[in-house]
């Protein structure tokens, strides 16, 4: 086993290339600040880790400027996008000052915004964090989840698509 802090000299743009070989899908995560401030970003690091208890885990950036409301907020909700919501996906992957602007959004566990036409939606507490490189990896016990038929929004080769356009 290598030491992890051990750096090696990669080619960082082919390593990413190489991560964009597994298609994954696209979700948003919200939260609320202590403050009542709403945030949101785009994330394809989501993964379920155990059914009992329901966890699953995500990953955010140690230099993400909404860490400190993820780090603090007691709960948050991950919604894995259809492969109609690209331009929420795209919304929520910039840096804007109101991503939440003229959606209309329902009120999850901890004041947490929830958006509206999602596959799944996962409400979590936020159980466990770690420091993973220059990442946050977020454990979330799930308390309440709801899902729906359709076709998933995917994200490979750092492109957004749906499932007919990756065959």
């Amino acid at each position: 086993m290598t030491d992890s802090n051990t750096n090696t000299d990669f080619d960082y743009r082919a390593l990413r290339d190489a991560f964009g070989c597994f298609a994954t899908g696209v979700t948003i995560i919200t939260a609320t600040s202590d403050a009542g401030i709403s945030v949101g970003l785009t994330a394809n690091s989501f993964s379920s880790v155990s059914l009992n208890p329901a966890l699953v885990s995500w990953s955010l950036s140690s230099h993400a400027p909404s860490l400190p409301v993820f780090q603090n907020c007691s709960h948050y909700a991950i919604h894995v996008l259809c492969d109609a919501q690209q331009e929420l996906a795209l919304r929520f992957a910039q840096s804007r000052d109101d991503k939440f602007a003229g959606l209309e959004l329902g009120e999850g566990l901890g004041g947490t915004p929830l958006l509206d036409g999602a596959l799944a939606v996962f409400q979590c507490s936020n159980a466990y964090r770690h420091a993973g490189g220059d990442h946050v990896i977020f454990l979330g016990q799930v308390e309440k989840f709801e899902h729906n038929q359709g076709k998933p929004l995917i994200f490979h080769a750092g492109k957004f698509g749906d499932m007919a356009q990756q065959e």
